[in-house]
């Protein structure tokens, strides 16, 4: 077992399995491997025993940090605030527990107005036996964003986990400075399966694996201009974007509310009536629209670079 110190803190742990996937990754392992060696303290850890008061209630099980792990490290021996979200747990749900956490550590973010802030994002949304709850902690962490944000805090998010980004872990991704994502992250507000529920199955398929990753998957958002980085499936890949996002994150102003809100009009004129992500591609410019879900990372990113859609913004 290892101990490890920040300052006047201290924590003990014991060393965990390291990975080269993100994907593939827990939470305590992207936190780990994205942080300084040595350098990561957590807030309200497994010992503390915080868990959900509402699982029980339904015969499921609990998990001591209730599937968000936060706290305190370094990257390149500059402080960072990290919170983790673990898609292994009910899927990286929000419930009160959980999203406390994430909300408490974005607090003290704009209360210091010193630190970033780097969201791991892996969640499907609100937990159904948490929904009030849930749904209250996603306004909470919102509100809570965009107080530090103001206070000149940037705030990165990072989206390459199992579970995707979806539910109001997709409105917070939205308020975020800015995002690095992966083509293994999904992000969007409605999942398949509720848009399929809802909406009926001529309107979106969501056993159409290649459906739901050309119109959620990272490729996409990053052409449509919803991510600044498109990062490779590795946890070193995203460790570097987080580097570059912290000091491209512009603060939240008028003008660039402004600007973005104009790209989102524009949007509606430039694409409105496309019916799939594959005309969305061909608007922008791709000469072979079909071929960009299978183009390896270099490939993308040359190519993703030359077609994005324009930003209106100091971005």
């Amino acid at each position: 077992m290892s101990t490890v110190t920040l300052d006047n803190a201290k924590v003990e742990r014991q060393p965990l399995v390291s990975t080269d996937s993100w994907y593939e990754a827990s939470a305590r392992q992207r936190v780990e491997g994205l942080l300084d060696a040595n350098s990561f303290v957590e807030f309200i850890g497994p010992e503390m025993r915080e868990i959900s008061p509402h699982l029980a209630l339904f015969d499921l099980p609990e998990q001591f940090d209730d599937g968000m792990v936060v706290g305190l490290g370094r990257i390149d021996g500059a402080p960072v605030l990290v919170a983790a979200q673990e898609g292994r747990f009910m899927g990286g749900a929000f419930g009160e527990v959980h999203g406390a956490k994430l909300k408490g550590l974005l607090r003290a973010a704009r209360d210091m107005a010193s630190m970033p802030v780097l969201i791991l994002f892996d969640t499907g949304g609100v937990r159904l036996q948490e929904a009030n709850a849930g749904e209250l902690a996603i306004a909470e962490i919102m509100r809570a964003l965009m107080e530090a944000r103001f206070a000149g805090v940037p705030v990165v998010g990072l989206v390459g986990g199992r579970s995707g980004c979806y539910g109001g872990g997709g409105l917070i991704a939205g308020s975020c400075s800015a995002l690095a994502v992966s083509e293994q992250g999904r992000i969007s507000v409605s999942g398949p399966e509720v848009i399929e529920t809802n909406r009926g199955v001529e309107e979106f398929d969501s056993k159409d694996r290649a459906l739901v990753w050309r119109t959620m998957g990272g490729k996409h958002r990053r052409l449509i201009g919803g991510a600044e980085v498109f990062a490779d499936d590795t946890i070193e890949s995203f460790r570097n974007a987080a580097r570059y996002l912290i000091e491209l994150a512009p603060a939240p102003t008028l003008d660039t509310l402004e600007a973005e809100q104009a790209r989102l009009a524009q949007r509606i004129h430039d694409f409105g009536d496309c019916a799939d992500a594959l005309d969305i591609w061909r608007s922008l410019g791709a000469s072979e629209p079909e071929t960009i879900p299978a183009l390896s990372y270099e490939a993308f990113v040359a190519l993703a670079d030359r077609l994005q859609e324009p930003r209106h913004d100091a971005r």
